[in-house]
């Protein structure tokens, strides 16, 4: 077993060196954080531009609105409709996207880094960035989408335990408000404009830049990506995460599949704990087959054909999650077993074998998570969004090598505390 663990060391080592993902930090004179990644095997620019503009900081009754500012960004801006955008795109080959989540809201552009096409395409994204539109027609469109895709949602029983698990797990914390049909049917058009104007602004933003250019016209582009932003308003932390007290939500629905998920708001990005408890949940759930969770749930038993276990880093702590569908015949045998395999974890946290495998497959996967402009992006931008090290990509593999059996049982009974468990349960008997 020691030389297993020796070879990991070395196998993490050999990685780190070859990664060698070279990231670059300043602040623009517009007061954007910004983080660049020069590369030049193909001639593609791939840009994110995030903003602490997540659901979190939705105001009260509003719940939507964050994601329904976030989705209409390129729905018409300036004198240009979205058809007149995505017609441009297209002469271009570039694509605008982005995504929403509790934490940050996102635009991102793929375009070729030759100076026509890009220059265009930089153009549109910096036109979507400070002058979205809103147009009330594609608002009234949004908003009836949005209400009937809740709609169709609450009749489900996984997106009915989803909902319920977050409201269950972040009481009263933004963390756990979900869109609804009236949140959303509240929405005016006034609302975007105002959520925009003071949510989206070059100091509350981090741009994220990988592709074919140098570090001075990364530097021009990200200036002039924000310095027409709104001036905004200062950034207010997030109420504190409390603790729930652990508690069992029983959803009635008649659905013959039960859906359970166990858990509680457990760890924030940046924590020192991160990688013993990334390690130590490989074993538990989050390794697919070869898991504690699966070979007791479903191999062993054949209560479920999928268990997992994970964790979710926020900005605020995140959550911590056992998720299955068994039968609802069989849900408490099930549950009974899930719980069983959590409270032996935490005891004795994992044997060596399991240390030694969750590792080698982490540190052997890794390099796959990076193999792409498009994946180093999403890296790129959770670490400037976050503030994490600008080392973290080279340091990952010698940080999972490093993890200790104690270092996970320390790490799970710090975050991981049975006193806080919530459960919920939806289509039980």
């Amino acid at each position: 077993m020691r030389r297993i663990l020796l070879a990991v060391l070395a196998m993490a080592v050999a990685f780190a060196a070859e990664a060698g993902v070279k990231i670059e930090h300043w602040v623009a004179p517009s007061g954007a954080r910004v983080y660049f990644v020069e590369t030049h095997d193909l001639p593609i620019l791939d840009i994110d531009v995030s903003f602490a503009a997540g659901g979190a900081r939705d105001p009260a009754g509003k719940a939507g609105l964050a994601a329904m500012t976030q989705g209409m960004l390129d729905a018409g801006a300036g004198d240009l409709d979205e058809e007149a955008i995505s017609e441009r795109l297209g002469d271009i080959a570039a694509r605008l996207g982005g995504s929403s989540d509790s934490d940050r809201a996102s635009l991102t552009l793929r375009t070729l880094s030759y100076p026509k096409e890009r220059d265009a395409a930089l153009g549109l994204l910096r036109l979507a960035l400070t002058r979205p539109s809103f147009p009330e027609a594609v608002l009234a469109r949004e908003k009836a989408r949005t209400v009937a895709a809740i709609r169709e949602a609450d009749t489900k029983p996984d997106a009915i335990a989803a909902k319920r698990f977050a409201a269950a797990i972040y009481p009263g914390h933004p963390y756990g408000a979900s869109a609804t049909v009236e949140s959303v049917a509240g929405i005016a058009r006034d609302d975007l404009v105002a959520f925009h104007r003071d949510h989206y602004s070059a100091r509350r933003s981090v741009v994220s830049i990988i592709g074919d250019m140098t570090r001075a016209e990364a530097e021009r582009i990200a200036q002039s990506l924000t310095e027409s932003l709104p001036a905004g308003v200062p950034e207010t932390p997030l109420p504190e995460v409390t603790l729930p007290g652990a508690a069992t939500v029983k959803v009635a629905h008649p659905a013959t599949q039960s859906h359970i998920h166990v858990g509680l708001p457990a760890v924030r990005r940046g924590d020192p704990d991160y990688f013993a408890l990334l390690v130590g949940n490989y074993s538990l759930g989050g390794g697919g087959f070869v898991s504690r969770l699966m070979k007791e749930v479903r191999e062993k038993r054949g209560y479920a054909y999928s268990v997992y276990s994970y964790f979710a880093p926020r900005k605020l702590a995140g959550p911590f999650e056992i998720g299955l569908q068994t039968k609802r015949e069989q849900a408490a045998d099930a549950l009974k077993v899930a719980n069983e395999v959590l409270a032996g974890f935490l005891k004795d946290g994992p044997t060596a074998t399991e240390l030694a495998a969750a590792k080698k497959n982490l540190i052997d996967g890794f390099g796959l998570r990076i193999d792409s402009n498009a994946k180093l992006l999403g890296y790129l931008s959770t670490i400037g969004f976050f503030n994490l090290p600008l080392t973290y990509l080279d340091d990952f593999p010698a940080k999972v090598a490093a993890v200790t059996a104690k270092d996970v049982r320390d790490a799970f009974a710090r975050h991981v505390r049975p006193e806080h468990l919530v459960t919920v349960v939806v289509a039980s008997d």
